[in-house]
């Protein structure tokens, strides 16, 4: 027995010395450093080079008409020492965007995307073809479109502490961020504002997470719906500011299922959210289409008039109600 107990324990030192010996050869992540004063100028060459795995650091400045298509399995983009631009300068890859991504997981952060415009109108800062995207820290400014993807179900898309402003065509079609049939959504901490006639946020994910988001239609903003799911699929909104301005498109600030439902399970939850309705008459702050599991709503605070919710039937616990003045002098204080 001892000398079976023995062997084991050199067996496993082995192991650790040999686990040990092969973390030891594993190179580290390569970076391919880009900027003004590098060997890498563009940003497009990076994206030529990058081995899978590999971390892309792009200088602070202005990077003008660099766009790029994205193929690798794993890749990590990100801004260092100061503000980073892509500014489109009527460029695009592929017709689509300033940065296409093709397969794979890749995570993107402090870069700003800014000025792009296609031919389909629709030109986004980030094209999520397939794949899991990443986004931290990034701002998504004066184009047709902030992020759009694809519609496989595979693909997950995850925004955090991030800006859109300023996007749409101003022909309904184009969104803030427009996401398409894909698997998982999730938005958190994120500011959206300023759509021009579009949504701030379209999703026909299957599964959607917003939580702790600004979705405010500023002055002088001219957004249909703030936040729109025309398929259904899960919802949880929570913790969110959402708020109407007067110029908007559609007096509905939250819809679900407009487009008729295309998942499993399709049910709209809102919890904890403030939901403020600018306009002087009329308005609904949330509609749901008949077809879909009743709407859970729990602890909202809704501002301002209209009507408070349109639909087949809700679970409704917690709900308070206060005028728009009345919030707005307690904001002030």
């Amino acid at each position: 027995m001892n000398a079976r107990r023995g062997w084991l324990r050199a067996a496993a030192s082995a192991a650790a010395v040999a686990a040990g010996v092969s973390r030891a050869q594993r190179p580290a992540d390569e970076v391919l450093r880009v900027g003004p004063g590098r060997a890498l100028k563009r940003i497009a060459d990076a994206a030529r080079q990058a081995p899978d795995g590999a971390v892309v650091e792009i200088d602070a400045g202005d990077y003008v008409g660099d766009v790029a298509v994205w193929p690798q399995a794993r890749l990590t983009i990100r801004g260092v020492g100061g503000p980073v631009r892509l500014l489109a300068a009527g460029q695009q890859a592929e017709g689509k965007a300033l940065r296409v991504v093709r397969r794979g997981a890749l995570t993107v952060e402090g870069i700003e995307f800014r000025d792009v415009r296609v031919p389909d109108r629709n030109g986004a800062g980030i094209r999520l073809e397939s794949g899991h995207l990443v986004v931290r820290r990034c701002r998504f400014l004066d184009s047709e479109t902030g992020i759009l993807t694809g519609n496989d179900v595979a693909s997950r898309l995850e925004v955090e502490d991030s800006e859109f402003g300023h996007l749409g065509a101003g022909d309904g079609q184009s969104h803030g961020l427009y996401v398409g049939a894909i698997g998982h959504f999730r938005l958190s901490g994120c500011h959206v504002h300023h759509a021009r006639v579009g949504h701030l946020v379209k999703s026909r994910a299957r599964f959607n997470r917003i939580e702790h988001n600004r979705l405010v239609d500023g002055p002088g903003g001219q957004a249909s719906y703030e936040l729109e799911f025309p398929n259904g699929g899960l919802a949880e909104v929570e913790g969110n500011l959402v708020e109407q301005g007067e110029g908007t498109h559609n007096d509905v600030m939250v819809s679900f299922g407009a487009e008729g439902y295309r998942w499993p399970v399709n049910r709209l939850e809102l919890r904890d959210n403030t939901l403020v309705n600018r306009l002087r008459l009329g308005g609904t702050f949330v509609r749901v289409a008949p077809g879909a599991s009743p709407a859970v709503l729990r602890g909202n605070l809704l501002v301002g008039g209209g009507r408070g919710f349109a639909g087949p039937g809700a679970d409704v616990q917690g709900q308070r109600r206060v005028s728009l003045q009345a919030w707005l002098e307690q904001a002030q204080r």
